[in-house]
């Protein structure tokens, strides 16, 4: 296929397939008593917020310092009084809106990498350049669904205004959904205002339209720079997916029913934190949950364990009613090749299976999260289109079950000239962008290129059929102002 071709572009996915469980009701039952036993015994550290600390004390939580124990049964009850079990994201453009619970499933780029990766600059810190090319070339994927956030850290610009920049590139090259700045409350406050210059102050007070990932620091801390984001995100009414990042056997326990526990308590007491904020406000349980190569010590990625945690972090959101947020095609591969594809499609898939409502990290990232790839991005964006089909299921119309053309054709004859293959072969078969199926002869006279280097020419490809949304210019001068000013406020610091 050419990356060229016109694609009919999805909002999200409705998944068609069932839900992979690997725990029994026992199971569940077990692992949240032992989640309820820590909140109770050993509580969660909420650092640097008294605010926080006042409000669980209103609701009744037992607060001695910094360190806050919870009843057992408090922090679910407090969660299923409240929480909504789905909500839609709005994004700028109404036919990009996003459905995020139930069925449906929302594929998000990669978050947070300082380098960026591709064939012809190798590995390089991130700038504000690399930043508008991802938003550009996300905006043109249309297995994707999400503009994200942080793709790429653009360490060229000021470390404590570079947000307003990434912000403003999400706004003005895209009009797909966006999520907001997460690294404490004056930036989610700019994130905020910056969706009212948007979408109208009356608009943002009553829907979603940013996304805020607030992370625990596993084991059972989260700081202020969290929690604030935490609280802003919620007042306002836009959605936290309250997110325990760990790695088995440093920030949790090396086993899979032991980092699950800890991984539903520390969510619990956040998604609790939101709605003792603001009743009602979206929330997701969020669950960044690998492993840890006990030799060296680094992060390993697509391993069976890490499969059965988002398998069962799955079945506990459910058990919650609540949307789960998760983790895709995570690498810790130094560039795109087949380790890294191992490990991405191992990942995607059981997300996918977990029933997975926004998968972050689903296409680009390399490194153990160090590095967004641009290859890897197309590599990944094609599992992710594979995903969407799969998981849409088996036509069972009767066009599909072709009976007419099985008559027709009769014994002993090909299908190829049918009218029925005429009319369908666009549409039945799922036709990924980077694989090569010719002969061996075929691919040797085009150059004997492998995936990345295919990869690479398509990637170039769509930032050339681009097709800037445009903006109001009205707005657009408003949002470029309102950035203008906040930058004035303080002075630059570091870039790293």
């Amino acid at each position: 296929m050419l990356a060229k071709e016109a694609e009919p572009q999805a909002p999200y996915i409705l998944r068609k397939l069932s839900t992979f469980n690997v725990l029994s009701e026992a199971g569940l039952a077990q692992i949240e008593a032992n989640a309820d036993r820590i909140l109770a015994q050993t509580g969660m550290e909420f650092q640097d917020d008294p605010e926080i600390l006042n409000i669980f004390a209103d609701a009744g939580c037992d607060v001695s310092d910094t360190r806050v124990r919870f009843a057992p049964g408090f922090c679910r009850n407090t969660i299923t009084a409240t929480a909504p079990a789905e909500f839609t994201q709005h994004a700028r453009n109404p036919a990009n809106n996003l459905l995020l619970g139930g069925d449906a499933t929302v594929l998000c780029p990669s978050w947070g990498p300082p380098f960026v990766h591709d064939l012809d600059r190798g590995r390089r810190y991130a700038s504000y350049a690399d930043f508008v090319d991802l938003v550009k070339l996300h905006h043109t994927l249309p297995w994707l669904h999400h503009s994200g956030g942080v793709v790429c850290e653009p360490v060229d610009l000021p470390a404590n205004k570079r947000h307003l920049d990434m912000l403003y590139a999400h706004i003005r090259h895209s009009d797909r959904a966006f999520m907001g700045a997460f690294i404490g409350a004056e930036r989610a406050g700019h994130a905020i205002d910056m969706a009212r210059i948007l979408f109208g102050a009356e608009f943002v007070a009553e829907n979603p339209v940013l996304y805020c990932v607030s992370n625990t620091n596993a084991p059972l801390v989260m700081d202020s720079h969290m929690s604030g984001a935490l609280k802003t995100y919620a007042r306002a009414g836009q959605p936290v997916a309250c997110t325990p990042w760990v790695l088995t056997g440093a920030m949790s326990p090396t086993t899979v029913a032991g980092t699950l526990a800890q991984v539903l308590a520390e969510t619990m007491a956040a998604m609790t934190l939101v709605q003792l904020v603001a009743p009602g406000a979206p929330c997701l349980m969020g669950c960044f949950a690998s492993t840890m190569s006990m030799k060296s010590g680094a992060p390993t990625f697509g391993t069976p364990e890490a499969g059965l945690m988002v398998l069962a972090a799955g079945q506990l959101a459910r058990r919650l009613g609540v949307p789960l947020h998760t983790v895709g095609t995570l690498s810790a591969s130094k560039i795109p090749d087949a380790q890294s594809q191992q490990e991405a499609a191992w990942g995607l898939l059981m997300s996918m299976f977990a029933g997975a409502n926004l998968i972050n990290h689903a296409t680009g990232w390399l490194e153990g999260g160090l590095v967004t790839s641009f290859e890897k991005t197309i590599l990944d964006h094609d599992l992710c289109g594979k995903a969407a089909r799969f998981f849409d299921g088996i036509d069972l119309s009767e066009n599909a079950q072709a009976m007419e053309a099985i008559a027709s054709t009769g014994p002993g004859q090909h299908f190829l000239g049918s009218e029925h293959t005429q009319a369908n072969f666009m549409s039945a078969l799922f036709r990924p962008w980077t694989p090569d199926n010719n002969s061996f002869e075929q691919w040797n006279a085009a150059g004997a290129q492998d995936a990345a280097t295919r990869a690479n020419a398509i990637w170039k490809e769509r930032l050339e059929i681009y097709q800037d949304p445009g903006l109001d210019r009205d707005i657009d001068a408003e949002l470029q102002n309102y950035i203008a000013q906040r930058k004035a406020e303080k002075p630059d610091q570091d870039y790293f």
